[in-house]
């Protein structure tokens, strides 16, 4: 069921690119970003509530609390980056360099998270790198 959400999550990031490129014309990014922020607050929280999730908000660990703070500084300035990456190129250069985040979660997942590198996932990150080396040059 994971990879229903996966290709979900796929479909909506390159849909995020093409609505993105269109959006930012002759537009700060950084007031793009945050517009496009605010929107997702709102649905986060919408989804929160509707599901009656946020009687668990008190569970939250100080680990919890830290991890997802940075987690969310993290995106933040991923998507600062990438509307500005986008304002400045082609969608069909930006999005896939930017997908190089696959192979480096996989190596930063090996490092800190003690997850294995298998041959199959191995072969996917070097592929992965040499597709993005071959658009950028």
């Amino acid at each position: 069921m994971w990879w229903i959400y996966a290709l979900l999550s796929a479909l909506f990031a390159a849909l995020t690119a093409i609505f993105a490129k269109i959006g930012i014309k002759g537009v700060d990014t950084d007031l793009a970003t945050a517009i496009r922020t605010v929107i997702i607050l709102l649905l986060a929280w919408a989804l929160v509530f509707i599901k009656g999730s946020n009687h668990t908000l008190n569970t939250l660990t100080k680990n919890n609390w830290t991890f997802l703070i940075l987690s969310g500084c993290a995106t933040g300035l991923s998507w600062i980056c990438y509307f500005k990456a986008l304002q400045m190129g082609k969608v069909n250069q930006v999005a896939p360099v930017d997908k190089l985040s696959v192979a480096i979660a996989i190596v930063l997942a090996a490092i800190f998270l003690g997850e294995s590198i298998t041959l199959k996932t191995g072969i996917a990150a070097v592929l992965i790198i040499s597709g993005t080396l071959v658009l950028i040059f």
